[in-house]
């Protein structure tokens, strides 16, 4: 084997750099759902069918929704930045890549925070009283797209997901919309 071949063997999953934040992250998010879990799981039956009930799993959406705007701002500005418009405009780009910088850097932390609140966002849904109409069902397809997402990131950092990451993380950003504004 080649020293490449056996650095790539020896590195983990997360690359050392990133490493740091994504542990972090893990741990806020391990909290934040271990705390409200709690919380709802002392609840009392006529609460969990209350109106400020419904304010409470509507705060965790709201919450999950800026979470994945900011991961969704990636992408917009990795975008953004191969626009032709913005060939000679240097100053334009060089803000735009320390933004891109930035978004980069807590991509994935965001992220975990962001499914640490999908997931608390599901269970008060379903403690409330799951109803098949179109928006539980539109949250419930988009919740089972969203499964491979974090999956396929493992896999993005080590260059084995195929564009899956991408192309996952799409379709649940299409349903997430349709899923939070209709």
């Amino acid at each position: 084997m080649s020293t490449r071949e056996i650095k790539v063997q020896k590195q983990g999953w997360i690359p050392k750099k990133e490493r740091i934040w994504v542990i972090v992250a893990i741990m806020v998010a391990a909290l934040i759902m271990l705390w409200e879990l709690k919380g709802l799981l002392q609840l009392s039956f006529t609460t969990l069918h209350s109106r400020q009930f419904e304010h409470t799993f509507k705060g965790f959406g709201s919450n999950a929704r800026i979470a994945v705007f900011f991961v969704l701002a990636y992408y917009v500005l990795l975008r953004v930045m191969k626009l032709r418009h913005l060939k000679g405009q240097v100053k334009v780009k060089k803000w735009l890549s320390t933004l891109l910088r930035f978004a980069r850097k807590w991509h994935t932390p965001a992220a975990i925070i962001a499914i640490a609140f999908i997931v608390l966002h599901t269970v008060a849904v379903f403690m409330h009283g799951f109803k098949f109409d179109f928006n539980n069902i539109s949250g419930l397809i988009s919740l089972v797209v969203l499964l491979p997402v974090p999956i396929s990131g493992l896999f993005r950092y080590k260059k084995m997901d195929r564009k899956w990451h991408l192309r996952s993380g799409i379709a649940f950003a299409v349903l997430f919309l349709i899923h939070s504004f209709l």
